[in-house]
């Protein structure tokens, strides 16, 4: 029998972070940072945000691009530590780097709900 490894579901949520992150980071960039308060579109009101961030389906995908990017930014740094410092203790490396994102994801459910 061949031992299933994690390693490609791992490989497959790095590369969902890193489209998430390359997508959505620029566009909220924009808004947050440029666009509101600037006044080029008029913001958006505390209770127009609340009822959207309160809906169940918008809980879900936020925790959905965050958890993907937190595991995407948690898998670079892993890799990061073995190839560029050549750190020889992988194992401790990838439980607290991915312990990180654990915590981090447990932080946004938090938050979110």
């Amino acid at each position: 029998m061949t031992r299933r490894r994690v390693e490609p579901l791992v490989w497959l949520m790095f590369s969902g972070g890193g489209v998430m992150a390359a997508v959505f980071l620029p566009i909220l960039g924009l808004l947050f940072a440029l666009a509101f308060p600037l006044g080029w579109v008029d913001a958006p009101s505390y209770g127009h945000l609340h009822a959207v961030i309160t809906n169940p389906l918008t809980v879900l995908v936020l925790l959905g691009l965050f958890v993907l990017m937190l595991v995407h930014s948690a898998h670079r740094f892993r890799y990061t530590l073995y190839d560029g410092l050549q750190l020889k203790a992988r194992r401790t490396v990838a439980v607290l780097c991915y312990g990180a994102a654990l915590v981090g994801a447990y932080a946004t459910l938090r938050v979110l709900l």
